[in-house]
């Protein structure tokens, strides 16, 4: 399995420090992102995880759609990792 690659990161930065995102989305981001970092954890295991995460954020209906799209975008980057 690979490992996690930069891009991720990066997006997950770039929401982060859009002023537009709620502070909701990113406090779900800041537990992926933690949940992505635990190496003593399978790694099928952190991205699921994550993964679960970010599909509840896609799934509110109170969220921007350009940030869905930069959410779902994420969600491709880490489904290509499994």
């Amino acid at each position: 399995m690979s490992a996690i690659n930069p891009e991720i990161f990066s997006v997950f930065s770039q929401l982060d420090e859009d002023q537009t995102v709620p502070k909701n989305v990113k406090l779900k981001l800041k537990d992926a992102i933690t949940l992505l970092q635990e190496e003593d954890k399978d790694m099928a295991f952190r991205i699921n995880k994550a993964l679960e995460g970010l599909d509840e954020l896609c799934e509110d209906s109170n969220i921007p759609n350009y940030t869905k799209t930069q959410l779902w975008n994420l969600v491709s980057l880490l489904e290509s990792l499994k």
